[in-house]
């Protein structure tokens, strides 16, 4: 006897064909019949006048410690999302050499807190999730800031000398052999903004000779997002490695003119023989550290060593000529302008959460240097990045496929960390921008591809039983609170996570490993 029978169902198959009609039962952890047959199961699930689809999977993905408080991820599984890829960006926590504390101010506005870290390498970190159950599937790349804070220590904001790299390359091979996807690095963040091109070409040499993934936060996705990404595009091209931009957008209303040029480039790259792709989120607002918004050489010094500088005025003197005139570094404040930056979450400021930095009283700038010297903990915030027309541009390239970006760091959490699946639906549809067939299979059979997952992102007999039901006539972009009203039930590995609005607790999810 089957175990779940999906009946009458639309079934959209994540290949990017025609619907179909059909019935689809699972047996354990595998769809075990994809056909009109009717046959018995335990479960019966009248899906007619909805649609089934595999579950989504999310390539770019900030949920490490998400998983462990909350185990069964109930802000994931309540969009679809039945595997992601964690340690983007180049942030990240393993491996861990010298204890959490030089680790932990990396991490704590992305990823937010966790009590143990009882770690020291990729093995360790994955058998510790796996051993307390998962809501969903986890796949992970190797951060950099992890690898410059194990070879270097606190002085890793300097470029690295060749013992150094020659570590990093080690304990890069280690992760890769345990079963990362590949080696993530965000070059607009330190520590990972001090490596030079020695230092990345050894790294990516690793990564080729494991036939696995470099993804990249670009050092500007601004001002100088041409020559950032030529940057990127050239080192794989020399490394002969395959290239993940993350998160491609062009940041800045004087900028978005040089979106037809990205785009350009990164085709020509792709014609000339580079295996390269890029995700996107579907918002044209982002998510970062409200501490990013300060210059380099202020975030490569410890918390303490920072709130102890903004209350000097030489040092904040500094601080305002680098961020309205930056030089050699991208500067948000600049791009953006305080009208467009909110504050998202401040641990220990509740009543600053949805400010603009306009609205701060006085000297915008005076007051968030402020605020961020009284902030000992977590601080995040919301920015307006790009034109809606530049966002729906890179949506249609037919080299991007869906992520989220989806940050678990505070209680308030920017819509795509619980709707980016249903609002890259819902724009698609509604924009006329691709079939609905097509948008399917961007967010789960291309992103399995990109991962060489051969049993995901398909509705196939034999493939893994995660999958999607959908009442399309109830998605919307909203959130009740708990759950998106169009997802009516999603499946991981054959069990229910999610039904008709309610997280299950169920932690049928698996470490994936390449």
């Amino acid at each position: 006897m089957y175990d779940i029978l999906f009946e009458g169902a639309r079934i959209i198959d994540g290949q990017g064909g025609l619907p179909y009609v059909a019935n689809v039962a699972t047996l354990g952890s595998v769809i075990a019949l994809v056909g009109r047959e009717h046959v018995r199961a335990r479960q019966h699930v009248d899906a007619s006048h909805m649609v089934l689809t595999p579950g989504f999977i999310d390539i770019h993905a900030h949920s490490e410690f998400y998983a462990m408080r909350e185990s069964g991820m109930p802000m994931r599984t309540a969009q679809g999302i039945t595997s992601d890829i964690s340690g983007n960006c180049g942030i990240g926590v393993y491996p861990l050499r010298h204890g959490r504390r030089l680790l932990e101010p990396l991490c704590n506005d992305v990823l937010g807190r966790c009590d143990s870290w009882n770690w020291d390498g990729f093995k360790s970190f994955h058998e510790r999730l796996s051993s307390s159950g998962i809501g969903i599937n986890m796949g992970f790349l190797q951060p950099h800031s992890p690898l410059r804070v194990a070879a270097m220590g606190a002085d890793c904001d300097r470029a690295a000398d060749d013992d150094e790299i020659a570590l990093m390359c080690s304990l890069l091979d280690e992760s890769l052999d345990a079963g990362c996807f590949g080696l993530s690095t965000g070059l607009y963040y330190q520590p990972c903004f001090s490596a030079d091109d020695r230092e990345l070409e050894a790294l990516l040499k690793v990564v080729a000779g494991h036939d696995r993934l470099f993804c990249v936060h670009m050092r500007s996705e601004g001002d100088g997002i041409l020559d950032a990404l030529e940057e990127v595009l050239s080192l794989a091209m020399r490394a002969s490695v395959r290239l993940q931009i993350s998160h491609l957008k062009v940041i800045g209303g004087r900028n978005q003119d040089k979106l037809s040029r990205v785009l350009a480039m990164i085709h020509s790259y792709r014609d000339r023989g580079l295996d390269v792709a890029f995700d996107q989120y579907p918002y044209d607002y982002g998510s970062t550290s409200l501490f990013s918004l300060l210059p380099p050489w202020a975030l490569a010094l410890s918390r303490t060593e920072l709130r102890f500088a903004l209350q000097l005025e030489d040092e904040r003197r500094r601080m305002r000529k680098d961020m309205l005139e930056p030089d050699g570094w991208e500067s948000i404040w600049s791009l953006v302008g305080p009208d467009d930056i909110r504050i998202l979450h401040m641990d220990s400021r509740s009543d600053l959460a949805g400010v603009r930095l306009s609205d701060l009283p006085g000297d915008p700038l005076e007051s968030l240097f402020d605020i961020l010297a009284d902030e000992p903990g977590a601080a995040v915030m919301c920015d307006v990045t790009e034109d809606v027309s530049s966002l729906e541009a890179i949506m249609k390239d037919d080299l991007m496929s869906f992520s989220t970006d989806a940050l678990y760091s505070s209680a308030d959490v920017h819509p795509r960390s619980r709707s980016a699946s249903v609002e890259m639906i819902r724009r698609t549809q509604d924009r006329r921008l691709m079939p609905l067939e097509e948008c399917i299979r961007r967010m789960s059979l291309a992103n399995a591809a990109r991962l060489g997952l051969t049993d995901r992102g398909v509705i196939r007999e034999g493939a893994a039983a995660d999958l999607v039901l959908m009442d399309l006539d109830r998605l919307s972009g909203q959130w009740d609170g708990h759950a998106n009203a169009g997802i009516v039930m999603v499946c991981v590995n054959g069990r229910i996570v999610h039904e008709d609005g309610v997280a299950t607790g169920a932690r049928p999810g698996t470490v994936l490993l390449a």
